[in-house]
């Protein structure tokens, strides 16, 4: 009896400590948000600073070549990527022209006819508006001001936390091994074993995941990128990353992309033979992710269902803004393992079967 009542606190223990870390994670979220983006970005590139280290470089050489490296990788991408948005926006506006001359050509008439409204500005009016409500302009250049200085305070939070991240990182990186040491010691002796199963399966777990859906990412972006091109779609090249970006939510990548190309496809083909086969390519590209390039790399090894995705990505981003939406599906791989062990402790103890 004693013994069962021994499990009895420690399984209250254990819920302390759950609600104890979840009531400071959210007092503490303003603050948190750079300090896990930094760990999940250690816990990445460690195995690269461990093996300089094994070359005889010691861990702060080696985890400040590993910041150069990926340093270097963020510029080129910039490099990359920027002089591309420039040169498709510039032939966009370019376009422009024509775009406007169609909508108001075959656009404006057929929403008149359709739903019988005119559409043509009566200046007129505007006139009466504009005079009408200039008087109110100071009120509203007052109304505005604070809340152009609260986006300001959030931009400033954003660069700070930025900033933030590097240095965070490099002492992660650094002292990666001693904070684990310094965690396992903290462990009392009683959990160790428990705990100590639980962060393996959280490691592998946490790098399947990862490695997982990177590879996903650049897979189901090359492609769209590759369809979209065959097609003959102008815009192949960044609507396809930003569809294969963002495949990682559930459906996401697939109905943005969609969106944008069959914009682009109207824009450029003017008829249904150029948008339907900007359509197979996203309905090809959606059964080829969920039929086989998602259960090939990543399985159900992890069981995200789509709806806790969703949830998580809402609930993080509510918790720590834009950073909180990348951390929302690693961080939710990883309590997702422990509500796993939680409920299986939970099923074979006395409380449950009392």
């Amino acid at each position: 009896m004693s013994t069962e009542r021994s499990d009895d606190i420690h399984y209250l223990w254990w819920l302390m400590l759950v609600c104890v870390t979840g009531g400071l994670i959210y007092l503490l979220s303003p603050i948190l948000t750079p300090f896990l983006l930094a760990a999940v970005i250690a816990y990445i590139c460690n195995p690269m600073v461990t093996f300089l280290a094994g070359k005889k470089l010691s861990r702060t050489v080696g985890a400040v070549l590993v910041m150069f490296l990926l340093l270097g990788v963020f510029a080129a991408l910039i490099l990359i990527m920027v002089p591309l948005f420039e040169e498709e926006a510039r032939r966009v506006l370019a376009k422009m022209p024509v775009y406007l001359d169609m909508f108001k050509n075959h656009v404006v008439p057929w929403l008149e006819t359709r739903f019988n409204i005119s559409l043509q500005p009566d200046m007129n009016v505007l006139k009466q508006a504009v005079s009408e409500h200039w008087k109110s302009a100071g009120g509203v250049a007052a109304k505005v001001l604070p809340s152009l200085t609260s986006g300001g305070m959030a931009i400033v939070e954003f660069v700070v936390n930025l900033l933030l991240v590097p240095v965070v990182l490099f002492y992660m990186l650094r002292d990666w091994d001693m904070l684990l040491k310094l965690a396992d010691e903290m462990i009392p002796r009683y959990w160790h074993h428990q705990v100590s199963l639980l962060a393996r399966e959280t490691d592998r777990i946490l790098a399947e995941f990862l490695r997982g859906q990177l590879s996903v990412i650049v897979l189901m972006s090359i492609c769209y990128i590759t369809g979209l091109w065959l097609v003959g779609l102008e815009f192949a090249l960044p609507i396809g990353l930003v569809a294969g970006i963002l495949v990682f939510v559930p459906y996401l990548g697939m109905i943005v992309g969609l969106t944008l190309a069959t914009f682009a496809a109207l824009m450029q083909f003017q008829g249904w033979s150029g948008i339907i086969p900007v359509w197979i390519v996203f309905g090809a590209g959606q059964l080829l992710e969920g039929m086989l390039i998602t259960p090939w790399l990543v399985g159900d090894r992890i069981g995200l269902h789509p709806v806790m995705v969703i949830f998580a990505l809402l609930a993080f981003g509510q918790l720590f803004g834009f950073f909180g939406i990348l951390l929302a599906l690693p961080v939710s791989a990883v309590l997702l393992v422990w509500l796993r062990h939680l409920h299986e402790r939970y099923l074979g103890s006395n409380l449950y079967n009392s």
